[in-house]
């Protein structure tokens, strides 16, 4: 059941939209510090859990369209689970009616009230719900009564409505009442009806949607709803639905069910959006439901369409085709457009299926050929449509941009094509050109490339774009400003008309340190980059406006962040020029960071030189022990006595640390017998000293009779003759 128990997580958010929390496997178990069994779900991406909630007793869940449950934590705070499997999602349905001890057949697990448990309430609102009968002149009544149960702050009452209305056809009489009354030309009843329909749909009940929003109802909804008591005169919804909003079919359609939930859900779509545009917050708790009714069928929807294995295909194929006409052609681009956007519903394998089929129709090389064409409205559209495709899965796009350019050969690649229009963007208010920088933001982005063993996508295509594609980005920059480059000490852009190109460079400057990488701190100083901001500043002189202010905090960030390399610099670099400044203590402040860093590098030496002398001090007297030692125990096989060593004797600590820092050579040193006058042989205990004090060398060494070899009388006559060298560090 591992793989039918996955599933989607949302959240609804205080605007009432459906945040995404994830997906991951779910499963129910009692958890010992909440003393109860919960709803347990572990994200795909970690280990962690997204969601641990109590299935509480008195909750009411609802499952909708086999694969879809919800209910709410909290007033306002409503939650779904959407299942991967129907089967997944009656598993987990099982277990929660289980807990709350309901009949898993029920799709609303309060709406079934346990009588010994709600005997109470039901006494308490026998009288309550003595709902008046079904007629013309009973409206008004009917209209206080609805009223009145949503102004209760019990959830039970509105509970026990929504069972009345749903269990019986009192909603398909009321719609009869609205024909009566809309013949007889009763406008205090329309007026009536009008709160009546909206109280019930703000009891917020699938179930009730299920009938208002059906083929034989919908419309007579929102006929009634046309009748707003605040308006002077009736509004003509239904004359825009039937006359005016014109359902066309880029692609004939077949699937008459999948036809009669486009319409539903476009219907549906405008009675929340346009019948309740601005709804109090009182509204919001009540319409969570609804978004949700409406989000399932944009789900169903995609799902329907993605299974049709012609239709896709068949869109396509008129979308290549070279001869359609630019209206049919936009026509095609507004349904793919509307059709990408229901598709973030879906969940992520879901959603990963549907991309891989478009992929392999071939979506993007169509959009590329599109946005290429003169039509604003087709390549706004397919600018859109891209979008949608980089949110889901930017990788994909990258790999196809490489593949791409690996293929062409006039460099007419679609990242070009991108950075191309956003340059030449003729909209004044360059509403293009921004949507347009936000998608080549989301490809560029490091923090949403894969890094696998095999494969580093942040390296692989950050290093192609910044080979192939950075020129088209700086070219008109270069072109701007090359005409205002100035001999001097003048900077870059010093015209009036192009002083924000100079805030914009400082912005760009200020991000890449924020970064806090010191990689792109080296290269800030290796090309001197603060001298042109040091320029600008002093050139600013003492006008207060926003390049003083930003040349200002530019520099009290690295103050206050203690960036120590960029402080060293522009201390070193710039303090006399700046030093005078004092209206603010940036300045003064880097100052005081550089020589406080200083101090400690000071101090940071003199205790390693300390440490360094010490421990080469008691390393070289070590040595030197062990050497007295070989050289007494040498001495004793041949029975010869043996002077204790003088202290002139013991080793400088610099020559014995290079000793030891060389211990082979040293070694070979020590253990290579060399011929004295006498015809016998020594080993020194220094093999520097006996050159230098012919006393202390006879003092400290032993004589042993040994035979005599040519090779050695001529090693020994060059250790002679050769003068003492001190060793250095880099030997």
């Amino acid at each position: 059941m591992a793989d039918k128990c996955r599933v989607k997580l949302y959240s609804l958010n205080r605007d009432q939209q459906w945040d995404d929390l994830g997906s991951g496997h779910i499963s129910s178990a009692y958890v010992e510090h909440l003393q109860s069994v919960c709803l347990l779900v572990q994200s795909d991406s970690s280990e962690a859990l997204i969601l641990e909630s109590k299935i509480n007793s008195n909750t009411p869940y609802q499952k909708q369209q086999e694969t879809l449950i919800v209910w709410s934590e909290a007033e306002g705070h409503g939650m779904a689970l959407s299942f991967q499997d129907a089967e997944g999602c009656q598993q987990i349905w099982e277990d929660i009616c289980r807990v709350q001890g309901k009949d898993p057949s029920v799709r609303i697990t309060q709406d079934l009230l346990d009588e010994s448990d709600q005997f109470d309430d039901i006494l308490e609102t026998a009288d309550v719900f003595d709902l008046p009968s079904c007629e013309v002149g009973k409206l008004e009544d009917i209209d206080d009564f609805v009223s009145s149960i949503l102004a209760l702050p019990l959830p039970i009452h509105k509970e026990r409505l929504a069972l009345i209305l749903e269990n019986g056809n009192y909603i398909k009489n009321l719609l009869q009442l609205f024909h009566t009354c809309e013949d007889q030309g009763d406008t205090e009843g329309l007026h009536h009806l009008y709160e009546i329909i909206k109280g019930i749909l703000f009891l917020n009940k699938t179930s009730l949607f299920e009938i208002m929003f059906s083929d034989e109802c919908i419309m007579d909804v929102v006929g009634c709803l046309e009748y707003d008591p605040a308006m002077a005169q009736p509004k003509r919804h239904r004359e825009f639905l039937t006359q005016h909003a014109k359902f066309k079919e880029v692609v004939p359609i077949t699937d008459c069910e999948l036809m009669q939930k486009i319409h539903q859900t476009y219907r549906v779509q405008y009675i929340h959006d346009i019948l309740m545009p601005i709804p109090s917050m009182f509204e919001e708790n009540f319409l969570s439901t609804l978004k949700t009714f409406i989000f399932l069928n944009k789900v169903q929807i995609v799902r329907m369409l993605h299974e049709d294995d012609n239709f896709l295909s068949e869109v396509f194929v008129q979308l290549r085709n070279e001869t359609i006409d630019d209206d049919k052609q936009r026509e095609l681009l507004f349904f793919f457009k509307e059709f990408c956007k229901f598709s973030q519903t879906l969940q992520p394998p879901d959603n990963d299926a549907l991309f891989k089929t478009l992929t392999h129709l071939g979506i993007l090389p169509v959009l590329k050929t599109v946005m290429s064409r003169k039509d604003l409205q087709s390549r706004s559209a397919a600018t859109d449509i891209l979008t949608y495709l980089v949110e889901c899965s930017p990788s994909m796009i990258r790999e196809f941009i490489m593949e791409e350019a690996q293929q062409s050969v006039d460099g007419n690649l679609l990242i070009n094509l991108i950075s191309e229009q956003m340059i030449c963007d003729t909209d004044p208010e360059l509403g293009g050109a921004i949507h347009l920088m936000e998608l080549l933001r989301a490809l560029i982005h490091p923090e949403n490339m894969l890094s696998t063993p095999s494969k580093c996508e942040r390296s692989e295509f950050l290093y192609f774009f910044y080979k192939h594609c950075i020129q088209n980005f700086t070219a008109p920059l270069f072109a701007i400003t090359s005409e205002n480059i100035c001999e001097g000490d003048n900077v870059v852009g010093a015209d009036k008309n192009n002083t924000f190109l100079t805030l914009s460079a400082l912005r760009f400057m200020r991000g890449m340190i924020g970064l806090k990488d010191e990689l792109y701190n080296y290269y800030i100083i290796k090309g001197n980059l603060f001298e042109p901001v040091v320029n600008a500043f002093l050139k600013n002189g003492t006008r207060y406006n926003m390049l003083n202010s930003a040349v200002i905090e530019l520099f009290e960030y690295i103050r206050v962040e203690n960036i120590k390399s960029l402080v060293i610099h522009i201390v070193e670099k710039f303090y006399k020029t700046l030093e005078s400044i004092e209206y603010v203590q940036t300045f003064k402040g880097l100052k005081i960071r550089y020589d406080e860093e200083k101090d400690q590098q000071n101090q940071i030496w003199k205790n390693l030189h300390t440490i360094l002398y010490s421990q080469i001090l008691c390393r070289g007297i070590r040595v030197l022990e062990k050497k007295e030692k070989m050289c007494i125990k040498e001495d004793s096989k041949e029975e010869e006595a043996v002077m204790p060593p003088l202290e002139d004797d013991f080793p400088d600590p610099y020559d014995k640390f290079m000793e030891t820092k060389n211990p082979k050579e040293n070694e070979d040193k020590v253990d290579v017998p060399k011929r004295t006058s006498s015809g016998s042989y020594k080993i020194s205990s220094s093999p520097s000293a006996g050159d230098a004090n012919e006393t202390s060398s006879q003092s400290s060494s032993s004589t042993v009779g040994l035979k005599n070899d040519p090779d050695d009388e001529e090693k020994d006559e060059g250790d002679e003759t050769s003068p003492k060298k001190k060793p250095h560090l880099s030997s």
